[in-house]
């Protein structure tokens, strides 16, 4: 059997969460232009997550699935597996609890509470956990399989202390190099790809134009990373070209942090 590391990102039938806007249907944008099947997961954005299916066309499915609820996880997986007559090989976690990136609204560390912090644990390392857990036996079936888990450079420089988003990321760090130990012998890669603020996105809308432009003054490319330009480093995984890398963080903001 060949191991999925070694065929082309057009083989894969790659799933998405948090699919339907903003990030995440860059990235649907992205495996679907690659000739990949899609796999669009939405929580609320039902409309959304239809009219970019319609628009990427036959390659795309949409299922509907709260990342936190194992059985409605396992459900998505077996639903898309039987649509596409293959098991899902690649798995995007790019879904995030309900957040807004406004440093004047965010908790500080006199008020921040424990409910904000399993908040976004619960959703950013509990749904990719299940997530994963669900799709690691179509993944051996098939002979192995890539997870990529979107990040935050947040951890590495916490210009702007959103506590709780921020930690629950760091957690999801240490889940991707553990899990890539513990998965590689089935030809399992895990990565993370991190970014920083991307121009622009849903969570992103609250952030003013002046932050923007000082981020970008700050960057050896002086710009701010697009949602597409971040999406296409997500293909890197995807691709044979990534076939020997597992465990690693990359970080794409233009070069503001050096990882």
């Amino acid at each position: 059997m060949v191991r999925m590391s070694a065929v082309p990102t057009s083989e894969h039938v790659v799933l998405v969460t948090g699919g339907a806007r903003g990030l995440g249907a860059h990235i649907v944008s992205a495996v679907a232009a690659q000739g990949a099947r899609v796999v669009i997961n939405y929580r609320r954005s039902r409309d959304a997550a239809l009219a970019l299916a319609e628009k990427v066309g036959d390659r795309a499915f949409v299922v509907g699935a709260d990342i936190t609820d194992r059985d409605a996880v396992h459900h998505m997986i077996d639903t898309a597996a039987k649509h596409f007559n293959a098991p899902v090989t690649a798995v995007v976690n790019n879904a995030l609890p309900d957040y807004s990136f406004n440093g004047d609204k965010r908790s500080h560390a006199d008020d921040l509470t424990w409910r904000e912090l399993d908040t976004q644990l619960h959703g950013i390392v509990g749904g990719a956990l299940t997530t994963i857990q669900a799709a690691l036996p179509g993944m051996r079936e098939a002979g192995g399989g890539r997870v990529i888990n979107i990040g935050t450079n947040l951890v590495q420089n916490p210009v702007v202390p959103y506590h709780d988003y921020t930690a629950a990321k760091a957690a999801l760090l240490a889940l991707t190099r553990t899990l890539s130990h513990d998965l590689g012998p089935d030809g399992i890669t895990v990565n993370m790809v991190s970014g920083g603020l991307l121009r622009t996105t849903d969570a992103s809308a609250a952030t003013p134009e002046a932050v923007f432009d000082a981020i970008a003054a700050s960057t050896p490319l002086r710009s701010v990373t697009t949602p597409a330009e971040f999406a296409d480093a997500v293909l890197f995984f995807l691709s044979p070209w990534s076939r020997a890398v597992t465990g690693q963080n990359l970080v794409v903001d233009g070069g503001l942090v050096k990882n």
